[in-house]
């Protein structure tokens, strides 16, 4: 194990799962645990001994196997982050990369508004000097956590515009909180934009939207670690109940790593049914005080069920009905 995941592992036991039934019940994520994230270098993961994706994956189910709300805010950081690194925008670059590697600069990602097939939620309109954005961004999590927005935005011809935008209320972008089932202090918002004007300096790219759905694999992949460090923690608690679990946990991780991307909705799906049988059979075990607030397990289970239908496709949602019927 390299020196990053042995350092996830120690954060994720030792200061992140003690607290994460305080986390549950609060309206927002402890700051403290995002700038000891930063401190070690996980807002930038290139710049931390992480030799391959698998290693990548691995520190997402090791944190979230600590806490699932602190890594579902962090997580949100990195798509900005590897998209800022290539694009063409030098300015825009060397103004915030750094920064965002540091942790100095925290971000969130508004984008599955404008990239999911059918008609965008979320417009871009090209104007004198930039672009105005008109429509809703829902599912926008680490609002008041987060200082930079990575927003896209469609426009008629299916061009996704992608812009690095003040994560700040204003006359033309309006918050609605939402109340979820799980992960409820991740302060996740639904945005609505009302012709609000982007400068072109703001700009990171644009790209055609059948172009970007062929790399969204890998954006499921990663996703899908959230649900194994979900299971592991279950698993762990269960101790020598856990049965054949341990190995079935073993073999989802395989699966999720390997797959070939068009199996990725399988492996999504059978590591998010794991986490529910997991995280269930850990209630039955703990017996009846599984049913209190505050109880570890409870939460496991709503996080699990928060899980089946965090960034899911329909693909994802057909393996899971199988799996879950069948």
């Amino acid at each position: 194990m390299s020196e990053a995941l042995r350092t996830a592992a120690e954060i994720a036991d030792t200061v992140l799962f003690p607290a994460a039934a305080v986390v549950d019940a609060a309206d927002r994520v402890p700051v403290s645990h995002l700038d000891l994230l930063a401190e070690h270098g996980f807002y930038g993961l290139s710049t931390v001994d992480l030799p391959d994706y698998s290693s990548v994956l691995r520190l997402v189910e090791i944190l979230a196997g600590g806490c699932l709300t602190t890594t579902f805010v962090w997580m949100q950081h990195h798509g900005p982050v590897m998209t800022l690194a290539r694009s063409a925008n030098e300015p825009l670059r060397e103004k915030c990369l750094d920064d965002l590697i540091a942790g100095r600069r925290r971000a969130g990602v508004a984008v599955g508004a404008a990239v999911r097939p059918g008609p965008p939620l979320l417009r871009a309109e090209p104007v004198d000097g930039g672009y105005l954005f008109d429509g809703s961004a829902p599912w926008v999590s680490g609002w008041d956590l987060i200082d930079t927005l990575h927003t896209a935005a469609r426009d008629t011809q299916d061009l996704l515009v992608f812009a690095l935008l003040d994560a700040v209320a204003s006359d033309s972008v309006s918050v609605e909180p939402l109340d979820l089932l799980a992960v409820q202090a991740s302060r996740t918002v639904t945005l609505t934009f009302t012709r609000h004007f982007v400068p072109a300096e703001r700009i990171v790219h644009t790209v055609p939207q059948a172009e970007y759905l062929t790399g969204d694999a890998e954006a499921q992949r990663f996703n899908g670690a959230l649900a194994l460090g979900v299971a592991g923690r279950a698993i762990t608690l269960l101790g020598e109940a856990a049965g054949a679990l341990p190995a079935q946990l073993d073999a989802a991780r395989t699966q999720l790593h390997t797959a070939a991307p068009e199996d990725v909705a399988l492996a999504r799906a059978t590591g998010s049914e794991l986490a529910l049988r997991a995280a269930n059979a850990c209630a039955v075990h703990q017996g009846s005080r599984s049913l209190l607030p505050g109880s570890d397990t409870q939460r496991l289970v709503r996080e699990a069920t928060f899980l089946l239908l965090f960034g899911s496709r329909p693909a994802i949602r057909t393996a899971l009905l199988t799996r879950l019927t069948g």
